[in-house]
């Protein structure tokens, strides 16, 4: 078990990485790096430093992560939408930090974690998805995830990085913001509770594989202090699915609401099915979820 004394933790205001920092805190001495365009001061420990920076600032970001002695890399641009409207800007922000971070971490021998994702998988040719899946995404997002993941693995080939990808299927919990199906739920959620209509595109057949962020964390942490991760890639979900419609009658049910479901058009492009096999995080990190996805709606919305 390795262990450590700083962290840094880039996007720590953000949705997953203010709760890892919050759990990092009384361990470590963290850091928070976060340029607060979208995420929250008051979501960070008051325990933590912070430096407020652009994650595209090279020269700033390489500083920090000389400073620490692992990086838990949380900063991206999460929006598929966005990536495809202005795919330079998205790559800039989700894959220059990335050699940045592996670069700096090569000179002072300090571990990187990423945050991949499961978009770098495409439309699954089996289920469940386990590492070993081809590789065909489907936006500019996931080829950009892809992309990182793939340079943490090579870092560690060529230069022994102790670096580890973690390809989180679809995140959900406190702090969340609404958008894509990550977001969903916070979707349904906000409609739910104000006796609107919980809009479900297409026939709401599809299926996710929903993991809550404290289980992320715990990934995470895993991550960090594995003797085995390095070099690796790990699925970080559940193991289970459930469809979008069952999703939106266990958030209407969780949230006592008397909203109405209904069918819109499908989003273009959709994934139908998504469900991870998460044996090897298991087997080599000790992963073991704490929610399922009942579980984690009924403590996130109760």
């Amino acid at each position: 078990m390795i262990e450590f004394d700083q962290a840094l933790v880039t996007g720590g205001a953000g949705f997953i990485g203010s709760h890892l920092a919050n759990r990092l805190v009384p361990d470590l001495e963290v850091t928070v790096y976060d340029d607060f365009s979208s995420g929250k001061s008051d979501h960070i420990p008051e325990e933590a430093s912070i430096i407020h920076a652009d994650i595209r600032d090279a020269a700033q970001l390489a500083s920090a992560v000389a400073e620490v002695d692992v990086v838990f890399h949380e900063a991206a641009q999460v929006s598929v939408q966005r990536s495809v409207s202005d795919p330079k800007s998205s790559h800039q922000v989700n894959v220059d930090p990335m050699v940045t971070i592996l670069e700096a971490a090569r000179g002072t021998d300090t571990r990187v974690v990423l945050a991949s994702s499961a978009a770098i998988y495409g439309h699954p040719v089996y289920l469940p998805i386990d590492e070993d899946h081809r590789k065909e995404p489907t936006s500019p997002y996931g080829l950009e995830k892809l992309t990182a993941d793939h340079y943490c693995r090579l870092y560690h080939e060529l230069y022994d990085v102790d670096a580890v990808a973690l390809r989180y299927f679809n995140a959900y919990g406190p702090r969340q913001q609404s958008g894509d199906y990550s977001g969903v739920i916070s979707v349904f959620r906000d409609q739910a509770r104000a006796g609107e209509d919980i809009t479900v595109e297409g026939d709401g057949e599809q299926t996710r594989d929903f993991v809550h962020v404290d289980d992320i964390v715990q990934a995470n942490v895993l991550a960090a202090t594995s003797d085995d991760a390095v070099g690796e890639a790990f699925n970080i979900g559940t193991g289970d699915s459930i469809t979008i419609r069952k999703l939106a009658e266990t958030i209407r049910d969780v949230t006592d609401s008397e909203s109405a479901i209904v069918h819109v058009e499908p989003r273009e492009g959709d994934i139908d099915r998504s469900e991870a096999t998460i044996d090897k995080a298991r087997d080599m990190l000790g992963f073991q979820p704490e929610y399922t996805t009942t579980e984690g709606l009924r403590e996130y919305l109760g």
